[in-house]
């Protein structure tokens, strides 16, 4: 984990959340549990944002841990039960 990381609470559903700074500088929240991952193959659509332990934004899907290309967080902005429209 790049140092820095900080655990918080959710202002809008009182969840337990994780900041990560990510590569643009910007803080985001994300969800504490770590996720594995693989990128969508050439012209398919992933379906998550995850975010890497080092900052990264990447597109990908969630897959078992014997088919992961890496690991990462899910944003919280995707999870919370409060902010979804």
């Amino acid at each position: 984990m790049r140092s820095g990381n900080s655990f918080g609470t959710c202002a809008y559903c009182g969840k337990r959340i994780m900041w990560i700074r990510t590569r643009a500088g910007k803080n985001m929240p994300v969800d504490p549990e770590m996720i594995s991952y693989r990128r969508a193959k050439e012209g398919c659509r992933a379906t998550e944002k995850i975010v890497t332990q080092i900052g990264e934004v990447v597109c990908a899907d969630r897959v078992d841990s014997s088919e992961a290309e890496g690991v990462g967080y899910i944003s919280h902005f995707a999870t919370c039960p409060k902010r979804r429209g």
